[in-house]
């Protein structure tokens, strides 16, 4: 049996070396190299033309719509006995959700909605390639951060959720967890920070706030502040959402940077189940 985990791990390992190395080499080749310099596209994703007020009522009814649906989840669970790791899965499961209803429900001007999702062989390609260029630069982020956390002797521990996938048996919660990685909260978060607050943000403000406001909120987010779980994640968190923006802006596409965000999910998932990641 120890042959057979460790022989996992280092396939896993292996894998993730492999596409590291990919990432690095695309990043070099597509924004760093001579060519790349002298043969800069300018980005696609066009101003956004609405008034303060739509996009204000349009924050406001994604984020109502995922506090309503997160009350009326706990009211649910209240009556039954649920474990405080389901009950903390079906609460994620809730907001998350939350998020997803509230941006079907908006009624947004200016074109180009964040609900115009695309996912042709072109968005698959750009999301395809704007995880692999992530995913080197947020494992250098990440080791550095540990290191920093450490040091400073502030806890590494793991967000909520990374940790009930680690330690959850239970099939249903499983596949629950993972649905809500791979498919809701990509579509949810990528709709709300990106599509709708950075979008918004752009044109308005300077650009390097634009890119890091809503990319702190969603690395916050991922955070308990009351027990400091997923802290070691926040630096790492933050990197990912302005490579997001940056895919977003670049491509015009808010399936790009949601197909990016399930992979980087996946591919987390995929690492604590080959048992690499603790």
């Amino acid at each position: 049996m120890p042959t057979s985990v460790s022989t996992t791990v280092a396939v896993a390992v292996l894998i993730e070396l492999v596409l590291i190395f990919i990432g690095a080499a695309l990043t070099w080749r597509r924004y760093f190299s001579a060519e790349a310099r002298a043969h800069r596209t300018p980005p696609r994703l066009p101003a956004w033309e609405i008034r303060l007020y739509d996009f204000l009522l349009s924050a406001f009814v994604i984020v109502a719509a995922s506090v309503t649906v997160s009350a009326i989840a706990g009211v649910a669970m209240a009556r039954f006995e649920l474990a405080p790791d389901t009950k903390l899965i079906l609460g994620s499961a809730a907001f998350q959700l939350g998020l997803l209803l509230g941006a079907l429900l908006l009624p947004l001007k200016g074109g180009h909605g964040p609900l115009g999702l695309q996912f042709d062989a072109t968005t698959w390609r750009s999301g395809i390639e704007t995880f692999l260029v992530a995913l080197p630069i947020v494992t250098v982020v990440n080791l550095g951060w540990v290191w920093l956390l450490t040091k400073l002797g502030v806890p590494v521990e793991n967000q909520d959720l990374v940790r009930l996938f680690r330690e959850t048996h239970a099939p249903v919660l499983l596949a629950l967890l993972t649905f809500l990685a791979v498919i809701v909260a990509p579509l949810a978060e990528e709709l709300l920070f990106r599509a709708t607050l950075f979008r918004y943000l752009r044109t308005r403000i300077a650009r390097p706030l634009a890119l890091l406001l809503p990319g702190t909120i969603f690395a916050a987010l991922h955070v308990n502040w009351q027990t400091l779980d997923g802290l070691a994640s926040f630096a790492p968190l933050v990197t990912l959402a302005v490579i997001f923006s940056l895919a977003y802006e670049r491509s015009g596409r808010i399936g790009t940077s949601v197909i990016a965000h399930a992979l980087f999910n996946a591919n987390t998932l995929l690492l604590l189940l080959a048992g690499v990641t603790s």
